[in-house]
């Protein structure tokens, strides 16, 4: 099969042929139809990840079709349309047992701890537990896009964050996780601000559902400007991007007892950003992480795409070949542009 590989962290990944994966006897190949650009990927590339094995292929938002199955298999079957979380649950541990199948003790994630997605074909464990079936009306491109951005946000917004209606929800950064997070939070009832450092994105932000934007650049005290708009602060606050400043930010604007959820990854000399520590015990507020979601979950999601309130066709951005891939990895270490890139073209 073709693939994207890197030999060495930080050096230019090409497209190689390398030999075609086999199935685990719970696990499956997919033939991949899509798969999303996401900034871990490049976190990957740049080796802020110790579990990467070099060689390696990137890549971990997809969708395709089964073609083989392992011998344990029960639910699924070639010819299926599928995608799967990240996060990769072993469906045995404490943490699966109890639901959590997102931060399972042994979990595997395709692009990380084994070869992804940028490819035409990859293998995915414990099938049974993690695969998600697609409905026949969604197109791969759009399913792809929901692998990492779109569910991390949705839990970070409906279970994490545990938003309800008329709350005040601030969103820092509007890449593809922030108006994920933007358009799920304006379904579940909250008023949203979108804050980025680009009016164009602050305005497709308002096109999906923020009533208020902010232009980190052009405002002095972005803490400030939350707490004005909000009459007091927000009630949940998410840090989109990954950033010592967002993250600050994103606590230090939240209202008494309100919840800041960090969903960017913070690596290499980001990985211990100043918390404003006295403020979360005066105000009792609370910090969390949201990594991933477990593929059980997706069926509430999948029926607020289905009913029309949730249209992650609409954060879809740029489609690209597996050839404009690597280009396009290795300039995710900038900030994105709008929407979410997806190879689609095998």
């Amino acid at each position: 099969m073709k693939a994207v590989v890197f030999e060495k962290f930080g050096e230019v990944p090409t497209i190689q042929t390398v030999a075609d994966p086999e199935p685990a006897v719970g696990g499956v190949v997919i033939k991949v139809e899509a798969t999303g650009l996401c900034r871990s990927d490049w976190h990957g590339w740049m080796g802020h990840d110790d579990g990467i094995r070099l060689p390696h292929v990137p890549g971990h938002e997809l969708a395709g079709v089964v073609v083989a199955a392992g011998s344990q298999v029960t639910r699924w079957k070639a010819g299926e349309r599928v995608t799967v979380p990240f996060a990769v649950g072993c469906g045995r541990c404490f943490e699966c047992s109890s639901g959590n199948h997102q931060v399972c003790e042994h979990q595997s994630q395709p692009g990380f701890t084994g070869w992804g997605s940028f490819a035409e074909y990859v293998a995915i464990d414990h099938a049974d537990t993690n695969l998600v079936r697609l409905p026949d009306e969604m197109e791969f491109a759009t399913a792809a896009s929901l692998g990492c951005r779109f569910v991390t946000s949705f839990r970070a917004i409906v279970d994490q964050g545990r938003v309800t209606p008329g709350e005040w929800v601030a969103v820092h950064g509007c890449g593809g996780v922030g108006l994920s997070a933007i358009m799920i939070a304006s379904a579940m009832g909250a008023n949203v601000i979108a804050i980025d450092l680009t009016d164009e994105k602050l305005d497709f932000a308002s096109k999906i559902g923020a009533v208020a934007t902010i232009n980190a650049a052009r405002t002095p005290n972005v803490v400030k400007a939350v707490k004005q708009i909000t009459n007091g602060g927000a009630h949940m606050s998410m840090d989109a991007l990954g950033h010592p400043t967002t993250s600050f930010n994103s606590i230090a604007n939240l209202r008494r007892r309100g919840r800041h959820v960090q969903v960017g990854l913070m690596l290499g000399d980001h990985a211990r950003p100043q918390i404003p520590m006295d403020k979360v015990i005066a105000f009792e507020l609370e910090i969390l992480g949201s990594h991933g979601m477990q593929a059980y979950r997706y069926q509430a999601m999948m029926e607020m795409i289905r009913t029309g309130k949730l249209k992650p066709e609409l954060l879809v951005g740029k489609k690209i070949s597996l050839e404009e891939a690597p280009a396009a990895l290795m300039a995710m270490g900038g900030f994105e542009g709008i929407g979410i890139g997806v190879v689609t073209k095998f």
